[in-house]
């Protein structure tokens, strides 16, 4: 999500370059909360651009709600402002109209606050954030931030998915990764195949009906797993066929404590934010290590 600021040098957006490469840029009917009509005013108003929040709330007629949606999405980052602190700016705007006193164009005219202290966010907060607003996330992948956690006590850490395709025929191995997809074709005599995938790529896994047996659960309901079996080739097409299955789901709710991720460590020190009433979110969602337990959903087909 994309909200173009004002003429101000320096200024970066998410449309910018960065040394050469290119850049995505997402459109704003990915945020949740915003819908069409919203989506054309921010457009039709926008002339020259936006300076802060409260001259997009004035100039697009913006209810609250909807301001603090795209801040949530993290959409003002163009302003210069991160998610955090656009949320505290949006936050401050209550009324659904501007009051009549400032209901022109007074950019550069009102009462300019200084900026709030508030401490960053962690670079998981800031994926599980962009996954609550967007389903999706242009920081980083889950994995890339909970690899060091993946591997077994005592074990070496899995492969990533791609490095399947430089691994000769036969050899045994482990990956982790978010189930993608899982299929049991009604021809395929049992067999299950899940798709994983890492901040690598994809890999294929094939479940014999024994193994399913043995890890039903994992199987059926886990959304991060760490699968250990033999490489099989065939053509172009490389697969692995799991011996053992391990249920990592709940490394997943790390991706939401606050503070830098360390990579040389396991835990992290964690800060809750006030949460909603009870009667609008559910309690389960209240926090962002929960909300990551349903961020990942997996296709299935039967």
């Amino acid at each position: 999500p994309h909200i173009a600021p004002g003429p101000r040098p320096g200024a970066r957006g998410w449309d910018d370059t960065d040394a050469g490469r290119f850049a995505l840029r997402l459109g704003l009917r990915l945020v949740k909360g915003i819908g069409e009509e919203d989506a054309g005013w921010i457009a039709a108003a926008r002339g020259n651009g936006y300076r802060d929040v409260e001259s997009l709330q004035r100039r697009a007629g913006l209810h609250p709600r909807a301001l603090r949606r795209l801040a949530e999405a993290d959409a003002f980052a163009s302003f210069g402002a991160n998610r955090r602190a656009a949320l505290w700016e949006a936050s401050a705007v209550t009324a659904a109209t501007p009051l009549p006193l400032f209901a022109g164009d007074m950019e550069g005219e009102g009462i300019v606050e200084p900026p709030a202290a508030l401490p960053p966010m962690s670079r998981g907060e800031e994926v599980v954030e962009d996954y609550v607003a967007t389903r999706l996330s242009l920081r980083d992948h889950p994995l890339a931030l909970l690899r060091p956690d993946l591997g077994s006590p005592g074990g070496q850490p899995p492969l990533p998915c791609a490095a399947l395709a430089s691994l000769p025929n036969g050899r045994m191995t482990t990956i982790a990764g978010l189930v993608v997809t899982r299929q049991r074709p009604g021809t395929a005599s049992g067999v299950i195949f899940l798709t994983l995938e890492d901040e690598t790529g994809v890999a294929n896994v094939v479940v014999w009906p024994t193994t399913y047996a043995a890890y039903r659960r994992a199987v059926i309901a886990g959304r991060l797993l760490r699968v250990s079996g033999q490489l099989q080739r065939e053509g172009i097409v490389t697969h692995l066929v799991a011996r053992s299955i391990t249920d990592l789901s709940p490394t997943l709710d790390r991706l939401g404590e606050a503070g830098p991720v360390d990579i040389s460590s396991t835990r992290a020190d964690h800060t809750k934010r006030p949460a909603p009433p009870a009667t609008h979110v559910p309690a389960s969602a209240r926090h962002p290590r929960e909300q990551a337990k349903t961020l990942f959903p997996s296709r299935d087909f039967r």
